[in-house]
């Protein structure tokens, strides 16, 4: 099954893709086989839906819900790049920023929600190597921040 119609089969509904990049780098790098995507937010409609700290203002399921709605936004990211999602063979790596408070420790957990949005389409190619950790801020408050790298069919 193609990845595009298993979006519809998961009711993922992917927002625009986010604007292009401000300041001196691009949303996405494509180097030999593999694209490297910037950092994404949980953006919707080009704002941020989630500001502020896990473990304070966000629970650990909000900051599930936020790292899905980056995930959605990197598809938006991957399929205004590449024109489709089965160009992807396989996601390598995820890279997750947390904003939390000192004492938040279910970092790995919150990535999940990410994950498994890519495992659900893309099913043992989704599955990837992955890091998650805490900081102080990210920019514009924004809860999570998850960067990747996916190696690309055509490459």
């Amino acid at each position: 099954m193609r990845p595009e119609d298993r979006l519809a089969e998961l009711r993922l509904t992917l927002p625009a893709a986010p604007p292009t990049a401000s300041g001196g780098y691009e949303l996405a790098v494509r180097t030999g086989n593999l694209l490297f995507l910037a950092g994404h937010g949980p953006l919707r409609n080009g704002e941020v839906s989630y500001v502020g700290k896990l473990g304070r203002r966000f629970s650990l399921d909000d900051g599930r819900a936020a790292a899905e709605l980056a995930a959605c936004n990197m598809l938006a990211t991957l399929i205004a790049t590449l024109g489709e999602l089965s160009r992807v063979r396989r996601v390598v790596k995820l890279f997750g920023m947390v904003n939390c408070t000192e004492d938040f420790e279910r970092l790995p957990e919150v990535l999940d929600g990410a994950s498994r949005v890519f495992v659900a389409l893309w099913g043992d190619a989704g599955r990837h190597a992955r890091s998650a950790v805490g900081m102080q801020q990210l920019p514009s408050g924004m809860a999570i921040e998850i960067e990747g790298v996916f190696e690309l069919a055509d490459g």
